[in-house]
This record gives C-alpha cells, structure tokens and sequence, in this order.
C-alpha cells in the first residue's frame, strides 16, 4: 500500500513511518521544514516539504503522491507548557484539526484515496458523568469548561469529517496521555514540575486518566490503515486516577509526593477547566479497539512504561 504521513517528522511520525516501512509499505512523508527531509529519508520515507495549511499545497502533494491511503498526525505542540491558557495553547493544533483537515480530505476524494486515518484524543473531552472509564458509544462533554471549548469543538470536527466524508473509510484514533522518552508525560519541563513539586494533587485527585505509549500509538495507526472505520479510544489497559499515577510518577522519579491544593484555590490560581482536568475527567476503554482492530498495547499499563523509561535514562546517564 501507499500511504501518505501527514505530520511524519512528529512524536507518533517518527515511530510510525519506519513501522508502516517495514510492513512494506511505500510511505510518503510530508514535513513542513526543509531540513527534516533527510530525517524522512533516514525513517524510510521519501520526503515532500509542504505547509499543511496551504491548500494549493497539500492538493498537489497528495495528488503528486498517489496514495491508497493518508494518515493525519498533524499537531502543533511546540511551547505547549502553560495550560492555563489552554485554548490558546492549542491554537495551532486546533488548526490543523479544522483547516488541515478539510483540506486532506478534499485532497483524498479528488485523488481517489481509499482510507483516512486521523489522530484525536481520549479523556478530558468525554462527558464527567457516570462511570469513570467511557467507551466510545459515550457522550463528549455537552458543557466543558470555556477553555476547553475551541479544543473540543475543534476535535469534534476533525472526528464528524474524518468518519461522514462520503468516498473513502475513516478512522479517527482517539488516543490516551501520550508518554514517552523526551514526549508528553516525559517531556523535561514537565518532568522538572514533578521533581520540583510544582504540579500539586488539585482537590482529591479524582480525575481518571489514560495513558499511551508513543510506539502503542504507532501501532494502531498501522494497523487502523488496513482495517476498521468509525472511532477508536487507543489507550493503555490501566485507566488510573490521578490521586494514583501522579504521586506513582513522583516516587519513580526519586522525587517527594506533590503537594495538595484545595480544588477552590487551584480554581482561583489556574483556572475551571484545570481543576476539571485534574478532579472530574474521564478514562477510556480500549475494549473496541481490541476486538475490531485486533490492535492491543505494548505497554498494558503506564506503571511498566513509565519505569522503563526512567530506568533506560538512569542507564543512559551511566
């Protein structure tokens, strides 16, 4: 199969291109700065450097491409620290979610692409009633906090478009916490918070979260370009709330547990919606997942992926 990478040179790109390669698939891989098309190349994809947000663009890159199939992982993360202006945050992101979309998407039909596979996420967007760990039949958040709302309605749209454009199959991979070396929960600043006890257990600590491992979430978008349709929660097999991972984090690190803050006071200090992040979000279920895509994690549990990444870097650092 042909596939074209949208985001190529990303977190899940990066273990995603020489995944699909090896599985022998010719993989086209579309990378927005010139100098990361030798990195492509190195992955084993051939390089095409093209804004995403340029139209004119991307058509031309798709229809030059000629592939069966595209997989959207384009986000925009970089200086994505301060959460307290979230949707501000996300800004970029959320274009790409918008914009980007619609345009791969016209791309695809003009150019008779026969699946799309498009990167969402699991947690904080599902609606904080009944059980703590949703499948993905389960309602988003009907009324989020106003910080959320331009993410939620952005990733919304990204998951109606993918699975309702008529003339090709689409599949939206609702992933968990992403973690790994260098990446999200192992990202240096916020590793830095924990050590430093500067990311407090806000309220009881009762939001539930899921994590995912970057190359678990490489897996299913090689494996969802080959089968499935509709939406996917891919996330690990230990939903944990956060009174549990985050103290767990600190302990493997060596670090003294974090500090609590009363819910009005983190109110006060960053905001509704962090306070919701932190004592009303939502897990997922990747029970779906596993029965139509035959698709399971690597890495079952955050506390296993999270101590071998510690473990690899306290080796590494002799």
């Amino acid at each position: 199969m042909r596939i074209f990478v949208a985001g190529a040179t990303g977190a899940v790109g990066r273990s995603l291109v020489p995944l699909l390669v090896g599985k022998g698939h010719s993989v086209v891989g579309l990378t927005r700065t010139p100098k990361k098309a030798d990195l492509l190349r190195n992955l084993g994809a051939e390089p095409v450097v093209a804004d995403a947000l340029d139209e004119k663009a991307i058509h031309a890159a798709v229809a030059a491409a000629r592939p069966d199939a595209i997989i959207h992982q384009l986000t925009d993360l970089k200086g994505v620290l301060d959460l307290r202006q979230f949707d501000r945050a996300f800004a970029s992101s959320n274009q790409l979610r918008t914009i980007g979309t619609d345009y791969l998407l016209a791309a695809a039909r003009d150019c008779g692409v026969q699946r799309v596979v498009a990167q969402s996420f699991c947690g904080w967007p599902y609606a904080r009633d009944g059980g703590y760990v949703k499948t993905e039949d389960d309602p988003l958040d009907p009324n989020p906090p106003q910080e959320f709302r331009g993410t939620l309605d952005a990733i919304r749209y990204l998951e109606n478009a993918v699975t309702t454009t008529p003339g090709f199959t689409g599949v939206a991979l609702r992933y968990g916490g992403f973690y790994g070396p260098g990446t999200g929960v192992f990202d240096p600043s916020m590793l830095e918070q924990v050590r430093k006890r500067r990311m407090p257990l806000i309220g009881g600590g009762t939001a539930w979260w899921s994590f995912l491992h970057i190359d678990d979430a490489a897996a299913a978008a090689a494996v969802a370009v080959e089968r499935g349709s509709g939406i996917y929660n891919i996330v690990d097999d230990d939903p944990a709330p956060v009174h549990v991972w985050l103290p767990a984090l600190a302990a493997m690190l060596g670090a003294k547990p974090p500090f609590h803050v009363p819910a009005w006071l983190a109110r006060l200090i960053a905001g509704e919606h962090l306070v919701v992040m932190m004592t009303q979000s939502r897990a997922g279920s990747n029970a779906k997942a596993k029965r139509e895509l035959g698709w399971s994690p690597r890495y079952s549990s955050w506390r296993q992926g999270f101590a071998g990444i510690i473990k690899n870097e306290m080796q590494a650092a002799g």
